[in-house]
C-alpha cells in the first residue's frame, strides 16, 4: 500500500515513525515549511521533516506554501493508494481529496472538538477520558465518516505535550489496524458536534479569578502560548492547591520553598516561577524579593 503522509508536529512524527516501522510504503511527506525560530530567527524544520531526513533520507519531502493546481498534479503523479493526514496544518481542497482515500487521525473523540486545537480543548474541558478518531475526510472540517476510535481514561492531569505523547502511539496503532482491513465507515452524529478554534497568543491571558481554570489553561497552553497576566508577567509551574475558598485575586498567601501560594476569587494556586516582560525567568520567591513583595501583597 502506497501511503502519502501529510503532517507536521511531533504528534505526526510519532505516527509517521510507527507506519514506517510497520513496513508501510511511505512515498512522500508533505509538511509545513521550515520557519524562523527564536531571537536568532534560525530556520526550524518540522518534526516530521527532521525525522525523515535523519532516519529515512530517501523519502521525498515537500514543503508547499499552498496546495495549488500544479502541486495537486504532482500528488496525482505519485499515485498514492491512501493519503494519511495527521496535524498537517492546512485545509485540503476537494481536488486533492478526489485523488485517493484521505484518512485523518484527529486528536479527539469525534464529533466532540472538531477543529484546530482538540487536545487543548479536552484539557480545558477537564475531560474524564481522552481519545483519537480516524475519519474518511470530506470537504467539511472533521465531519467525515468515522473509521475508528480509541479511548483512554484520564489517570492524571497532563499538559498538551504529555497528552500528545500519550495519544500519538494509540492513534498510530489505530491507524495501522484500519489500513490493514476493509474500511467500515460510520456517519458522525452531527447534532453532537462541538468545535475548537486555532490557539492564539491572547488565549493565554489569565486573571486570578478561578484557580482551576488558570491551572487548566496552564496545562492546555504549554508550551505555547503559556499563561500570563494583563501586566505581561508569565506564570510557570502552575499547580492547583485548592479549588474552593475565597481570597483577594492574586494575593500572596504564603511561600513554599521557592514557590508562592497565590489566592484567587475561588481557590488557591502554587506558582513556581515567573517571567516579567523582557526579563529572565526566575523563581517566584526571588521575583518577590526583587519587587519587595511580601505576604498579603498582590502578584501582578
Amino acid at each position: 500500500m502506497r501511503l502519502l503522509f501529510m503532517g507536521t508536529p511531533p504528534f505526526a512524527q510519532i505516527v509517521l515513525a510507527h507506519l514506517l516501522d510497520q513496513r508501510f510504503e511511505v512515498i512522500a511527506l508533505f509538511t509545513q515549511p521550515s520557519k524562523p525560530f527564536g531571537r536568532t530567527q534560525v530556520l526550524k524544520r518540522s518534526a516530521t521533516k527532521e525525522f525523515l531526513q535523519r532516519a529515512h533520507p530517501h523519502i521525498p519531502i515537500f514543503e508547499p506554501t499552498k496546495l495549488d493546481t500544479p502541486l495537486i498534479e504532482t500528488i496525482r503523479t505519485l499515485k498514492p493508494d491512501v493519503i494519511v493526514v495527521v496535524a498537517y496544518g492546512k485545509i485540503l481542497p476537494q481536488a486533492l481529496l478526489d485523488i485517493a482515500p484521505c484518512l485523518n487521525l484527529h486528536g479527539s473523540i469525534l464529533p466532540q472538538f472538531r477543529g484546530a486545537s482538540p487536545m487543548q480543548e479536552m484539557i480545558l474541558k477537564d475531560a474524564s477520558e481522552f481519545g483519537v478518531s480516524v475519519i474518511a475526510m470530506n470537504a467539511q472540517m472533521d465531519a467525515g465518516d468515522i473509521l475508528g476510535v480509541a479511548r483512554v481514561k484520564r489517570k492524571s492531569y497532563m499538559n498538551t505535550e504529555e497528552l500528545g505523547a500519550l495519544l500519538a502511539p494509540i492513534g498510530a496503532q489505530l491507524l495501522v489496524e484500519i489500513l490493514r482491513q476493509p474500511f467500515k465507515p460510520m456517519p458522525q452524529d452531527h447534532t453532537q458536534a462541538s468545535y475548537c478554534a486555532k490557539i492564539t497568543k491572547q488565549d493565554g491571558l489569565v486573571c486570578f479569578q478561578e484557580a482551576k481554570q488558570v491551572f487548566l489553561k496552564a496545562l492546555a497552553y504549554h508550551p505555547w502560548p503559556g499563561v500570563f497576566l494583563a501586566s505581561g508577567l508569565k506564570l510557570f509551574g502552575v499547580e492547583l492547591v485548592q479549588e474552593q475558598g475565597t481570597h483577594k485575586e492574586g494575593v500572596l498567601l504564603d511561600l513554599e520553598q521557592e514557590s508562592a501560594l497565590v489566592g484567587c476569587a475561588k481557590g488557591v494556586l502554587r506558582i513556581a516561577s515567573v517571567q516579567a516582560p523582557n526579563k529572565q525567568k526566575m523563581r517566584t520567591k526571588a521575583y518577590m524579593s526583587g519587587k519587595r513583595l511580601k505576604i498579603g501583597d498582590v502578584l501582578g
